[in-house]
């Protein structure tokens, strides 16, 4: 188990992490999101070895690790730009860390086959790394950090430079390998899709704090703070007033379970409908399609609303929405 306790980095002026407290249990993946730079490579540096924190600990397996290089952890880190030798074929990068480890050739051949073969690239080793596609690149990367068999594997935006299909394809074989493999992994990305289909758990970054953490579906169904909420996609947030149990949203009023007061609500799509005789009207501004349907932004009063629909609809079209207010999330604000 990983545990992260105060962990404190500053650079001049500038705090990366400010008293980080995190843990990551056996055979989890933890996704750690957020923007550029709120603090998530320096927070896998830390925890590498890397770098030292100003405050704090990395402890593993109840052993702090202050002071411990970081070929000693026992952990695989990989990084964006994946760092592969251009000179060496495929077998030889992969079994770089091992030769450094001074491991039997016997054994690292051995390894190097096997680390291939859980990546799907399983007699690829004397291929040259300039014959490789990025996504094959990317494999070898991924089997170079696993031959060592670390306790603990750390990506860096692993897939982050290919295209969106490749990333797409890539993103569930790299789930299924870590579950068949039952590996902890620390997965660093700034992209909300990639992170809830690859991860157990994410946790959401601001300015070198976590600002929550849970398995995707809480995180989804509450994001606790505006912050999250429009970082993982829900942009529809609005200022609401509860009296008596009922909600108005100046478009329409609706029985709300929450004690009096004003609130700051998200409106996710899933609590939209189309209905052509609804008396609740919004104009449709865009529609994208994103295979088998499409994704409609409305404007509904003063807010702009998404709502899915199985049918394009021009920009200034009038539609009709039903309302669903048991999926409107509250925010802390």
């Amino acid at each position: 188990m990983l545990q992260l306790r105060g962990l404190t980095v500053r650079y001049g002026d500038h705090l990366a992490l400010s008293v980080l407290d995190l843990d990551v249990s056996d055979g989890e993946v933890l996704a750690v999101m957020g923007p550029s730079g709120c603090g998530k490579t320096t927070l896998l540096r830390v925890i590498a070895g890397l770098e030292d924190p100003e405050s704090g600990s990395v402890v593993w397996n109840d052993t702090p690790l202050d002071g411990t290089p970081t070929y000693r952890r026992g952990f695989g880190l990989m990084f964006q730009d994946y760092a592969l030798f251009p000179h060496l074929d495929v077998a030889r990068n992969v079994a770089f860390g091992l030769r450094m480890a001074d491991i039997d050739p016997d054994e690292v051949a051995a390894r190097v086959d096997d680390a291939l073969e859980k990546v799907g690239l399983a007699g690829y080793g004397a291929r040259g790394i300039a014959n490789l596609s990025g996504g094959e690149q990317q494999r070898v990367a991924l089997a170079r950090t696993l031959a060592p068999s670390p306790g603990l594997v750390m990506l860096d935006e692993p897939i982050g430079s290919l295209d969106r299909t490749l990333r797409d394809r890539l993103t569930t074989e790299m789930r299924e390998l870590f579950t068949d493999l039952d590996l902890t992994v620390v997965y660093v990305t700034h992209d909300q899709g990639e992170a809830f289909a690859v991860a157990d758990r994410v946790a959401v970054m601001r300015r070198g704090e976590i600002e929550r953490v849970g398995t995707p579906e809480e995180v989804w169904s509450d994001p606790r703070t505006e912050f999250v909420a429009r970082f993982i996609g829900l942009d529809a947030i609005t200022e609401a007033a509860v009296v008596g149990g009922t909600i108005d949203l100046g478009w329409g009023a609706f029985a709300f379970s929450a004690t009096d007061g004003s609130y700051q609500i998200a409106l996710p799509p899933q609590a939209f409908g189309l209905d052509p005789t609804s008396a609740i009207r919004a104009t449709v501004r865009t529609a994208s399609y994103r295979g088998g349907s499409y994704d409609i932004r409305a404007q509904l009063g003063g807010d702009n609303i998404q709502v899915s629909s199985t049918v394009a609809m021009p920009p200034g079209a009038d539609i009709g929405l039903t309302v669903d207010p048991s999926r409107f999330i509250v925010l802390a604000g």
